[in-house]
Protein backbone atom coordinates (compact mmCIF):
# COMPACT_ATOMS: atom_id res chain seq x y z
CA UNK A 1 0.00 0.00 0.00
CA UNK A 2 1.25 3.49 -0.53
CA UNK A 3 0.77 6.04 1.47
CA UNK A 4 0.69 9.90 1.59
CA UNK A 5 2.54 11.81 4.66
CA UNK A 6 0.84 14.91 5.84
CA UNK A 7 2.71 17.22 8.06
CA UNK A 8 1.95 21.05 10.02
CA UNK A 9 4.40 22.80 11.79
CA UNK A 10 3.95 24.98 14.80
CA UNK A 11 7.44 27.29 15.27
CA UNK A 12 8.13 29.18 18.13
CA UNK A 13 9.56 32.60 17.50
CA UNK A 14 11.38 34.75 20.69
CA UNK A 15 10.40 37.89 19.70
CA UNK A 16 13.65 40.33 19.86
CA UNK A 17 12.25 42.54 22.38
CA UNK A 18 14.27 43.47 25.32
CA UNK A 19 12.43 42.42 28.14
CA UNK A 20 9.61 40.24 28.75
CA UNK A 21 5.98 39.97 27.23
CA UNK A 22 4.29 41.24 30.44
CA UNK A 23 6.97 42.24 32.74
CA UNK A 24 10.35 44.76 32.59
CA UNK A 25 12.43 41.49 33.07
CA UNK A 26 15.11 41.06 30.81
CA UNK A 27 15.21 38.92 27.85
CA UNK A 28 18.96 38.24 27.51
CA UNK A 29 20.08 34.30 27.15
CA UNK A 30 23.29 33.27 29.09
CA UNK A 31 22.08 35.24 32.75
CA UNK A 32 22.63 33.04 36.71
CA UNK A 33 19.88 30.89 37.00
CA UNK A 34 16.69 32.60 38.44
CA UNK A 35 18.27 36.01 38.37
CA UNK A 36 15.84 37.37 35.62
CA UNK A 37 12.43 36.52 36.85
CA UNK A 38 10.20 39.54 38.08
CA UNK A 39 7.46 39.32 40.21
CA UNK A 40 5.07 38.89 37.40
CA UNK A 41 7.35 35.95 35.75
CA UNK A 42 7.09 33.98 39.39
CA UNK A 43 3.07 34.54 39.85
CA UNK A 44 4.05 36.58 43.35
CA UNK A 45 0.45 36.74 44.79
CA UNK A 46 -1.35 40.12 43.46
CA UNK A 47 0.61 41.10 40.66
CA UNK A 48 -0.84 42.44 37.19
CA UNK A 49 0.40 41.54 33.74
CA UNK A 50 1.20 44.48 31.29
CA UNK A 51 0.96 44.01 27.85
CA UNK A 52 4.38 44.66 26.05
CA UNK A 53 4.03 47.28 23.04
CA UNK A 54 7.08 46.04 20.97
CA UNK A 55 5.46 42.38 21.11
CA UNK A 56 2.50 43.17 19.44
CA UNK A 57 4.49 45.42 17.00
CA UNK A 58 6.78 42.75 15.62
CA UNK A 59 2.98 40.27 15.58
CA UNK A 60 1.70 42.79 13.37
CA UNK A 61 4.76 43.02 11.29
CA UNK A 62 4.87 39.37 10.67
CA UNK A 63 1.59 39.04 9.98
CA UNK A 64 2.09 42.03 6.98
CA UNK A 65 4.95 39.94 5.84
CA UNK A 66 3.02 37.06 5.09
CA UNK A 67 -0.48 38.47 4.28
CA UNK A 68 -2.52 37.66 7.09
CA UNK A 69 -5.81 39.36 8.55
CA UNK A 70 -4.70 41.22 11.67
CA UNK A 71 -7.20 40.83 13.77
CA UNK A 72 -8.24 44.57 15.15
CA UNK A 73 -9.64 43.15 18.35
CA UNK A 74 -7.82 40.17 19.80
CA UNK A 75 -7.61 38.40 23.26
CA UNK A 76 -5.54 36.81 25.81
CA UNK A 77 -6.20 33.28 27.11
CA UNK A 78 -5.33 31.10 30.65
CA UNK A 79 -4.29 27.92 29.10
CA UNK A 80 -4.24 25.38 32.47
CA UNK A 81 -1.82 22.95 32.78
CA UNK A 82 0.92 21.69 35.43
CA UNK A 83 4.30 21.65 35.27
CA UNK A 84 7.06 22.66 37.43
CA UNK A 85 8.39 25.17 35.39
CA UNK A 86 5.04 27.12 34.82
CA UNK A 87 4.77 29.17 38.32
CA UNK A 88 1.53 30.38 37.52
CA UNK A 89 -0.25 27.24 36.57
CA UNK A 90 -1.31 28.01 33.56
CA UNK A 91 0.46 30.12 30.25
CA UNK A 92 -0.98 33.06 29.03
CA UNK A 93 -1.71 33.08 25.48
CA UNK A 94 -4.17 33.48 22.59
CA UNK A 95 -6.63 31.17 21.86
CA UNK A 96 -10.27 32.03 20.13
CA UNK A 97 -8.74 35.71 18.95
CA UNK A 98 -5.44 35.66 18.18
CA UNK A 99 -3.58 38.43 16.41
CA UNK A 100 -2.73 37.25 13.60
CA UNK A 101 -4.83 35.06 10.88
CA UNK A 102 -3.76 33.11 7.83
CA UNK A 103 -1.25 33.95 5.58
CA UNK A 104 1.11 31.92 2.83
CA UNK A 105 4.44 31.00 3.25
CA UNK A 106 5.77 30.04 -0.25
CA UNK A 107 8.71 27.42 -0.24
CA UNK A 108 10.43 26.01 -3.10
CA UNK A 109 10.48 22.23 -4.33
CA UNK A 110 11.77 20.33 -6.76
CA UNK A 111 8.50 20.79 -8.60
CA UNK A 112 8.48 24.18 -8.53
CA UNK A 113 7.05 26.80 -5.88
CA UNK A 114 4.57 25.77 -3.25
CA UNK A 115 2.44 27.79 -1.01
CA UNK A 116 1.92 26.67 2.50
CA UNK A 117 -1.01 28.44 4.11
CA UNK A 118 -0.55 29.88 7.80
CA UNK A 119 -3.45 29.05 10.41
CA UNK A 120 -2.68 31.71 12.59
CA UNK A 121 0.20 33.47 14.48
CA UNK A 122 -0.90 34.19 18.16
CA UNK A 123 1.15 36.04 21.08
CA UNK A 124 2.28 34.13 24.33
CA UNK A 125 4.92 33.54 27.13
CA UNK A 126 7.32 31.55 27.37
CA UNK A 127 7.54 28.60 30.43
CA UNK A 128 10.59 28.46 32.62
CA UNK A 129 13.03 25.45 32.20
CA UNK A 130 13.70 22.41 33.76
CA UNK A 131 17.38 21.18 34.68
CA UNK A 132 17.40 17.62 34.73
CA UNK A 133 21.34 16.78 34.61
CA UNK A 134 22.53 19.41 36.50
CA UNK A 135 21.67 17.61 39.68
CA UNK A 136 21.37 14.10 40.80
CA UNK A 137 18.30 12.60 41.83
CA UNK A 138 16.74 15.76 41.57
CA UNK A 139 15.25 18.56 38.93
CA UNK A 140 16.21 21.88 39.00
CA UNK A 141 14.20 25.02 37.81
CA UNK A 142 15.26 27.93 36.01
CA UNK A 143 12.52 30.57 35.70
CA UNK A 144 14.92 32.81 33.37
CA UNK A 145 12.66 32.16 29.83
CA UNK A 146 9.01 32.09 32.26
CA UNK A 147 7.36 35.32 30.54
CA UNK A 148 9.88 35.64 27.47
CA UNK A 149 7.82 36.75 24.66
CA UNK A 150 6.84 33.98 21.76
CA UNK A 151 5.03 34.61 18.57
CA UNK A 152 3.57 30.89 17.86
CA UNK A 153 3.06 30.37 14.48
CA UNK A 154 0.15 27.48 13.22
CA UNK A 155 0.60 26.17 9.31
CA UNK A 156 -1.81 24.34 8.05
CA UNK A 157 -1.13 20.66 7.14
CA UNK A 158 0.10 21.24 3.71
CA UNK A 159 3.52 19.96 3.97
CA UNK A 160 3.50 16.46 2.29
CA UNK A 161 7.34 15.33 3.32
CA UNK A 162 10.06 16.07 5.86
CA UNK A 163 11.84 17.91 2.57
CA UNK A 164 9.38 20.22 2.40
CA UNK A 165 9.00 20.92 6.21
CA UNK A 166 12.76 21.49 6.35
CA UNK A 167 12.41 23.79 3.24
CA UNK A 168 8.83 25.63 4.89
CA UNK A 169 11.15 25.91 8.84
CA UNK A 170 14.51 27.37 6.44
CA UNK A 171 12.04 29.73 4.90
CA UNK A 172 10.27 30.92 8.12
CA UNK A 173 13.36 31.45 10.07
CA UNK A 174 15.04 33.08 7.37
CA UNK A 175 11.72 36.01 7.37
CA UNK A 176 11.51 36.10 10.74
CA UNK A 177 15.18 38.10 10.80
CA UNK A 178 14.63 39.25 7.85
CA UNK A 179 11.98 41.42 9.42
CA UNK A 180 13.83 41.58 12.36
CA UNK A 181 11.49 40.31 14.73
CA UNK A 182 13.63 37.07 16.03
CA UNK A 183 17.07 36.70 16.18
CA UNK A 184 16.78 33.05 14.75
CA UNK A 185 19.35 31.48 17.58
CA UNK A 186 17.86 27.98 17.30
CA UNK A 187 20.79 27.08 19.71
CA UNK A 188 19.76 29.32 22.36
CA UNK A 189 16.18 27.96 21.85
CA UNK A 190 15.21 31.58 20.04
CA UNK A 191 13.58 29.20 17.30
CA UNK A 192 12.14 25.75 17.74
CA UNK A 193 9.27 23.59 16.01
CA UNK A 194 6.79 21.36 16.72
CA UNK A 195 6.01 18.57 14.26
CA UNK A 196 2.41 17.49 13.76
CA UNK A 197 2.94 14.57 11.48
CA UNK A 198 0.20 11.69 10.22
CA UNK A 199 0.29 9.37 7.30
CA UNK A 200 -2.78 8.08 5.39
CA UNK A 201 -3.44 5.96 2.62
CA UNK A 202 -2.84 7.27 -1.00
CA UNK A 203 -6.13 8.78 -2.37
CA UNK A 204 -7.46 9.43 1.32
CA UNK A 205 -9.15 12.63 2.09
CA UNK A 206 -9.52 12.21 5.61
CA UNK A 207 -6.54 12.82 8.36
CA UNK A 208 -4.46 9.99 10.01
CA UNK A 209 -3.88 10.36 13.66
CA UNK A 210 -1.39 13.06 14.32
CA UNK A 211 1.68 12.62 16.76
CA UNK A 212 3.63 15.73 17.59
CA UNK A 213 7.59 15.97 17.83
CA UNK A 214 8.23 18.70 20.45
CA UNK A 215 11.32 20.92 20.42
CA UNK A 216 12.84 20.35 17.25
CA UNK A 217 15.74 23.04 16.84
CA UNK A 218 17.87 22.03 13.96
CA UNK A 219 16.78 21.69 10.17
CA UNK A 220 18.92 18.30 10.74
CA UNK A 221 17.11 16.74 13.88
CA UNK A 222 13.87 18.18 11.96
CA UNK A 223 14.55 16.18 9.21
CA UNK A 224 15.89 12.94 11.21
CA UNK A 225 12.78 12.74 13.36
CA UNK A 226 10.44 13.35 10.96
CA UNK A 227 11.70 10.39 8.69
CA UNK A 228 11.34 8.03 11.33
CA UNK A 229 8.34 9.38 12.54
CA UNK A 230 6.94 8.62 9.35
CA UNK A 231 8.56 5.10 8.95
CA UNK A 232 7.88 4.04 12.50
CA UNK A 233 3.78 4.76 12.16
CA UNK A 234 3.53 3.04 8.42
CA UNK A 235 5.58 0.06 9.84
CA UNK A 236 2.92 0.19 13.02
CA UNK A 237 -0.13 0.29 10.90
CA UNK A 238 0.97 -2.18 8.28
CA UNK A 239 1.46 -4.58 10.88
CA UNK A 240 -2.55 -4.16 12.26
CA UNK A 241 -1.53 -1.89 15.20
CA UNK A 242 -3.13 1.85 15.11
CA UNK A 243 -1.48 4.72 15.93
CA UNK A 244 -2.23 6.88 18.98
CA UNK A 245 -2.29 10.58 18.92
CA UNK A 246 0.59 11.60 21.52
CA UNK A 247 3.35 14.06 21.87
CA UNK A 248 6.70 12.52 21.47
CA UNK A 249 10.47 13.94 21.45
CA UNK A 250 13.38 12.99 19.21
CA UNK A 251 16.37 11.46 20.37
CA UNK A 252 19.22 12.16 18.58
CA UNK A 253 21.66 9.86 19.94
CA UNK A 254 19.53 7.46 18.84
CA UNK A 255 18.07 8.64 15.54
CA UNK A 256 14.19 7.65 17.27
CA UNK A 257 11.47 9.20 18.40
CA UNK A 258 9.83 7.98 21.80
CA UNK A 259 6.77 8.90 23.70
CA UNK A 260 6.68 11.36 26.33
CA UNK A 261 2.90 12.22 27.08
CA UNK A 262 -0.85 11.41 25.78
CA UNK A 263 -1.69 14.44 23.20
CA UNK A 264 -4.30 16.73 24.55
CA UNK A 265 -6.91 18.47 22.91
CA UNK A 266 -7.69 21.95 23.65
CA UNK A 267 -10.71 21.46 25.57
CA UNK A 268 -7.89 19.60 28.21
CA UNK A 269 -6.51 23.23 28.50
CA UNK A 270 -10.12 24.55 29.70
CA UNK A 271 -9.03 28.02 27.83
CA UNK A 272 -11.25 31.04 29.48
CA UNK A 273 -10.25 34.50 28.68
CA UNK A 274 -7.53 36.39 31.42
CA UNK A 275 -9.65 38.48 33.72
CA UNK A 276 -6.31 40.75 34.08
CA UNK A 277 -5.76 41.50 30.38
CA UNK A 278 -7.94 44.18 28.71
CA UNK A 279 -9.28 42.89 25.12
CA UNK A 280 -5.75 44.02 22.86
CA UNK A 281 -7.12 46.46 20.17
CA UNK A 282 -4.71 47.52 16.90
CA UNK A 283 -5.52 50.56 14.99
CA UNK A 284 -5.46 51.13 11.20
CA UNK A 285 -2.63 54.08 12.03
CA UNK A 286 -0.66 51.45 13.81
CA UNK A 287 -1.03 49.05 11.33
CA UNK A 288 -0.30 51.34 8.50
CA UNK A 289 3.06 52.48 10.62
CA UNK A 290 3.98 48.95 10.90
CA UNK A 291 3.40 48.42 7.21
CA UNK A 292 5.48 51.74 6.26
CA UNK A 293 8.46 50.69 8.26
CA UNK A 294 8.55 47.01 6.75
CA UNK A 295 11.72 45.79 4.13
CA UNK A 296 11.36 44.74 0.81
CA UNK A 297 10.71 41.27 1.31
CA UNK A 298 12.97 38.27 0.20
CA UNK A 299 10.38 37.10 -2.44
CA UNK A 300 10.01 41.11 -3.99
CA UNK A 301 13.59 41.19 -4.01
CA UNK A 302 14.36 37.98 -5.69
CA UNK A 303 11.86 39.22 -8.63
CA UNK A 304 13.17 42.06 -8.75
CA UNK A 305 16.74 40.95 -9.36
CA UNK A 306 15.41 38.77 -11.70
CA UNK A 307 13.69 41.70 -13.71
CA UNK A 308 16.07 43.82 -13.43
CA UNK A 309 19.38 42.00 -13.58
CA UNK A 310 18.32 39.17 -15.26
CA UNK A 311 19.85 37.16 -12.56
CA UNK A 312 18.74 33.05 -12.52
CA UNK A 313 16.57 31.63 -9.73
CA UNK A 314 19.06 30.41 -7.61
CA UNK A 315 21.30 33.50 -7.51
CA UNK A 316 18.80 35.45 -6.91
CA UNK A 317 17.76 32.78 -3.90
CA UNK A 318 20.67 32.74 -2.78
CA UNK A 319 21.77 36.36 -2.46
CA UNK A 320 18.19 36.61 -0.45
CA UNK A 321 19.07 33.69 1.63
CA UNK A 322 19.58 36.98 4.78
CA UNK A 323 19.32 40.17 4.84
CA UNK A 324 23.05 41.00 5.76
CA UNK A 325 23.62 39.05 2.47
CA UNK A 326 21.10 41.39 0.50
CA UNK A 327 22.88 44.09 1.41
CA UNK A 328 25.94 43.35 0.69
CA UNK A 329 25.67 42.51 -2.83
CA UNK A 330 23.30 45.58 -3.55
CA UNK A 331 26.42 47.45 -2.23
CA UNK A 332 28.51 45.76 -3.92
CA UNK A 333 26.33 46.50 -7.17
CA UNK A 334 25.81 49.69 -6.60
CA UNK A 335 29.82 50.96 -6.16
CA UNK A 336 30.26 49.14 -9.81
CA UNK A 337 27.28 51.18 -11.54
CA UNK A 338 24.50 48.57 -11.50
CA UNK A 339 23.39 46.64 -14.73
CA UNK A 340 23.01 42.82 -15.57
CA UNK A 341 26.77 42.41 -16.18
CA UNK A 342 27.97 43.69 -13.44
CA UNK A 343 25.10 41.97 -10.83
CA UNK A 344 26.40 39.03 -12.31
CA UNK A 345 29.70 39.29 -11.82
CA UNK A 346 28.91 40.51 -8.13
CA UNK A 347 26.60 37.33 -7.47
CA UNK A 348 29.83 34.75 -8.64
CA UNK A 349 31.97 36.21 -6.61
CA UNK A 350 29.50 36.22 -3.75
CA UNK A 351 28.22 32.47 -4.12
CA UNK A 352 31.70 31.48 -4.81
CA UNK A 353 35.09 32.97 -3.20
CA UNK A 354 33.06 35.31 -0.40
CA UNK A 355 31.01 32.35 0.77
CA UNK A 356 33.69 29.47 0.22
CA UNK A 357 35.93 32.04 2.26
CA UNK A 358 33.06 32.95 4.81
CA UNK A 359 32.51 29.47 5.42
CA UNK A 360 36.28 28.41 5.83
CA UNK A 361 36.27 31.10 8.71
CA UNK A 362 32.62 30.06 9.96
CA UNK A 363 31.27 33.62 10.07
CA UNK A 364 28.51 35.37 8.15
CA UNK A 365 28.50 38.28 5.92
CA UNK A 366 28.72 41.27 8.48
CA UNK A 367 31.88 40.06 9.46
CA UNK A 368 33.86 39.12 6.36
CA UNK A 369 37.13 41.13 6.55
CA UNK A 370 35.93 42.58 3.06
CA UNK A 371 33.38 44.91 3.29
CA UNK A 372 31.43 45.01 0.09
CA UNK A 373 33.31 48.13 -0.76
CA UNK A 374 36.61 46.45 -1.16
CA UNK A 375 35.22 43.59 -3.08
CA UNK A 376 33.59 46.35 -5.53
CA UNK A 377 36.68 47.73 -5.91
CA UNK A 378 38.61 44.81 -7.13
CA UNK A 379 35.56 43.40 -9.24
CA UNK A 380 36.39 47.34 -10.78
CA UNK A 381 39.79 45.92 -11.80
CA UNK A 382 38.17 42.91 -13.48
CA UNK A 383 36.00 45.01 -15.47
CA UNK A 384 38.76 47.87 -16.61
CA UNK A 385 40.70 44.79 -17.44
CA UNK A 386 43.42 45.95 -14.92
CA UNK A 387 43.89 42.52 -13.68
CA UNK A 388 42.56 39.42 -14.87
CA UNK A 389 39.59 37.34 -13.25
CA UNK A 390 42.88 34.36 -12.09
CA UNK A 391 45.03 37.13 -10.25
CA UNK A 392 41.84 39.11 -8.82
CA UNK A 393 41.37 35.46 -6.79
CA UNK A 394 44.77 35.93 -5.45
CA UNK A 395 44.31 39.71 -4.84
CA UNK A 396 40.90 38.55 -2.38
CA UNK A 397 42.80 36.12 -0.54
CA UNK A 398 45.63 38.64 0.43
CA UNK A 399 42.45 41.31 1.03
CA UNK A 400 40.68 38.58 3.31
CA UNK A 401 44.01 38.03 5.25
CA UNK A 402 44.55 41.69 5.83
CA UNK A 403 47.52 42.40 3.58
CA UNK A 404 48.07 46.20 3.08
CA UNK A 405 44.72 47.12 5.06
CA UNK A 406 43.16 44.72 2.45
CA UNK A 407 42.95 47.40 0.22
CA UNK A 408 43.03 45.72 -3.70
CA UNK A 409 44.51 48.68 -5.47
CA UNK A 410 47.53 48.57 -2.73
CA UNK A 411 47.83 45.30 -2.89
CA UNK A 412 47.95 44.68 -7.09
CA UNK A 413 50.79 47.98 -6.93
CA UNK A 414 52.69 46.59 -4.20
CA UNK A 415 52.66 42.86 -6.03
CA UNK A 416 53.13 44.14 -9.35
CA UNK A 417 50.16 42.44 -10.00
CA UNK A 418 48.71 44.44 -13.22
CA UNK A 419 47.30 42.40 -16.29
CA UNK A 420 49.88 43.25 -19.33
CA UNK A 421 46.78 44.45 -22.14
CA UNK A 422 49.85 45.64 -24.61
CA UNK A 423 49.16 43.91 -28.03
CA UNK A 424 53.42 44.40 -28.77
CA UNK A 425 54.53 42.93 -25.28
CA UNK A 426 52.02 40.13 -25.60
CA UNK A 427 53.15 39.57 -29.25
CA UNK A 428 56.73 39.17 -28.70
CA UNK A 429 55.27 36.70 -25.76
CA UNK A 430 52.89 34.97 -28.09
CA UNK A 431 56.22 34.56 -30.61
CA UNK A 432 58.05 33.23 -27.57
CA UNK A 433 55.76 30.26 -26.70
CA UNK A 434 55.28 29.30 -30.19
CA UNK A 435 59.09 28.74 -30.99
CA UNK A 436 59.67 27.13 -28.19
CA UNK A 437 56.87 24.58 -28.52
CA UNK A 438 56.98 23.39 -31.98
CA UNK A 439 55.21 20.27 -31.16
CA UNK A 440 52.69 21.31 -29.47
CA UNK A 441 51.89 23.45 -32.69
CA UNK A 442 52.45 20.67 -34.62
CA UNK A 443 49.20 18.94 -33.17
CA UNK A 444 47.18 22.15 -33.02
CA UNK A 445 47.83 22.14 -36.71
CA UNK A 446 46.60 18.39 -37.21
CA UNK A 447 43.18 19.32 -35.49
CA UNK A 448 44.10 18.39 -31.79
CA UNK A 449 42.30 21.56 -30.07
CA UNK A 450 43.78 20.71 -26.38
CA UNK A 451 47.04 21.39 -28.15
CA UNK A 452 45.99 25.36 -28.29
CA UNK A 453 44.63 25.41 -24.63
CA UNK A 454 48.35 24.37 -23.91
CA UNK A 455 49.91 26.89 -25.75
CA UNK A 456 47.39 29.51 -24.37
CA UNK A 457 48.78 28.09 -20.93
CA UNK A 458 52.01 28.65 -21.43
CA UNK A 459 51.70 32.25 -22.57
CA UNK A 460 50.12 32.69 -19.26
CA UNK A 461 53.13 31.02 -17.18
CA UNK A 462 55.67 32.86 -18.83
CA UNK A 463 53.67 36.02 -17.42
CA UNK A 464 52.66 34.69 -14.13
CA UNK A 465 49.37 34.69 -15.05
CA UNK A 466 49.34 38.44 -16.07
CA UNK A 467 48.57 38.48 -19.33
CA UNK A 468 44.99 39.79 -20.62
CA UNK A 469 43.44 35.72 -21.50
CA UNK A 470 41.27 37.05 -24.57
CA UNK A 471 44.52 39.09 -25.57
CA UNK A 472 46.25 36.42 -25.66
CA UNK A 473 43.79 34.12 -27.57
CA UNK A 474 43.18 36.10 -30.25
CA UNK A 475 46.96 36.88 -30.63
CA UNK A 476 47.57 33.05 -30.77
CA UNK A 477 44.50 32.17 -33.47
CA UNK A 478 46.09 34.79 -35.77
CA UNK A 479 49.55 33.36 -35.58
CA UNK A 480 48.17 29.98 -35.94
CA UNK A 481 46.21 30.94 -38.61
CA UNK A 482 42.84 30.31 -37.39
Amino acid sequence: MKWEVVIGLETHAQLSTASKIFSGASTAFGAAPNTQAAAVDIALPGVLPVLNRGAVERAIRFGLAVGATINRRSVFARKNYFYPDLPKGYQISQYEIPVVVGGTIVIATPQGDKTVRLTRAHLEEDAGKSLHEDFHGMTGIDLNRAGTPLLEIVSEPDLASSDEAVAYAKTLHALVQWIGICDGNMQEGSFRCDANVSVRPAGETKLGTRCEIKNLNSFRFMQAAIEYEIHRQVALIEDGGRVVQETRLFDPDRNETRSMRSKEDAQDYRYFPDPDLPPLVIGDEWIERVRAALPELPRAMQQRYAADYALPASDAATLTASRGLAAYFEEVLRALGGGAANAKLAANWIQGDVAAALNRAEIGIEQAPVPAAALARLLSRIVDQTISGKIAKDVFDAAWAGEHGGDPDAIIAAKGLTQISDEDALGRIVDDVLAANAAMVAEFKAGKEKAFNALVGQAMKATRGKANPAQVNAILRRRLGG
